[in-house]
């Protein structure tokens, strides 16, 4: 481990990229695999790596929801987002914002105030034993169309569990335009959430103008396609729009063809609010502190610039102010004391 990577491991930092089921570790997927010996994902390790590793992004889909059948009760659903936290904890997570995706347990039979209780309950847990502070924002898995975006929205607004803060849409891109959802994400704004579509990730710009127009983008998920146009980089820097970007997720599915290439930099060099995410860590065999070490390499970063990517994060979060100070204070008090 080099200087900068024991930085980075002890670094405070927060996560708001990071979705819940792609966030299953080898251990807790091979744990519900026995579980559920129906399904196709395998239990044994080496092959789960093999199951793990992504043809293209379309493959990668089909493996992600293959994962998703995993989980088909309550139970499953609350140690999953326990041991997600843990995961958290290890990497001196402090605060993350998990997109979760209601839809995926509902339909397979798991009551949608159930589903709700289980996550709350792991949260409240994971807070007071762990210190980390989780947060959940509810996205519509594009793929599924307008009966999910409808069932996302309904169970945003009429459960609003108390640690929602943002709505969601994730899936393929392609084949699934970004207009279409505007009703789902005119609800869910007129009931407080904040709007963090997936957008630009394996499509052009214009997906990200879709988001930012027709669902009011607060943050946007990715963004990878963003510097193929100046005008969107220029609105996205003097708005101060974040980007939550994903390096090592956009290499594993094809967005990008080269990590050396990876359009941080153009973001970055533009003045855009960039922060660091790890997406489906175990999936593609990464965690946070890995993206963080990525992108000091790609960006050429020391550890005060490297903390300067944990703030951003805080900017971009949907914290409270209080929560905000005191997580910055302590990524200042950290750096300070790494220097000393």
């Amino acid at each position: 481990m080099s200087v900068l990577d024991s930085f980075i491991a002890g670094l405070p930092k927060a996560e708001l990229h990071v979705h819940h089921v792609g966030s299953a570790s080898p251990r807790i997927v091979a744990e519900l695999a026995a579980r559920h010996p129906d399904s196709p994902v395998p239990t044994d390790p080496e092959a789960l790596a093999d199951f793990f590793t992504f043809r293209d992004f379309a493959h990668f889909i089909e493996v992600y929801l293959s994962v998703v059948n995993l989980i088909r009760d309550a139970e499953d659903v609350r140690l999953l987002t326990y041991e997600v936290a843990r995961d958290m904890a290890r990497q001196n997570i402090r605060y993350a914002e998990l997109t979760v995706t209601p839809f995926s347990s509902t339909r397979r039979g798991i009551p949608d105030a159930a589903f709700v209780e289980a996550i709350e309950d792991a949260r409240k847990a994971a807070e007071t034993e762990l210190g980390v502070a989780l947060r959940w924002c509810f996205d519509i898995p594009g793929e599924a169309g307008l009966e999910a975006a409808e069932e996302t929205a309904r169970i945003a607004c009429e459960l609003k569990p108390e640690g929602l803060v943002s709505f969601g849409l994730g899936g393929p891109e392609i084949g699934v335009p970004r207009p279409q959802f505007k009703p789902y994400f005119d609800r869910a704004i007129a009931a407080g959430l904040h709007s963090v579509p997936h957008a630009g990730e394996t499509t052009g710009p214009q997906t990200i103008w879709d988001a930012l127009v027709d669902l009011r983008a607060e943050r946007i998920g990715h963004g990878t396609s963003a510097p193929q146009d100046p005008d969107l980089l220029a609105h996205l820097a003097e708005h101060r729009i974040p980007l939550e970007v994903c390096p090592t997720s956009n290499l594993a599915t094809r967005a990008v063809t080269d990590l050396e290439q990876h359009p941080i930099k153009e973001m970055v060099a533009a003045s855009v609010l960039v922060t660091v995410n790890s997406d489906d860590p175990p999936m593609f065999g990464t965690d946070l502190n890995r993206e963080y070490g990525v992108a000091a390499r790609l960006l050429e970063l020391d550890a005060a610039g490297v903390a300067g990517l944990a703030k951003n994060a805080v900017e971009a979060s949907f914290m409270d102010t209080a929560g905000k100070a005191a997580l910055r204070a302590e990524i200042d008090a950290y750096t300070a004391a790494w220097r000393g």
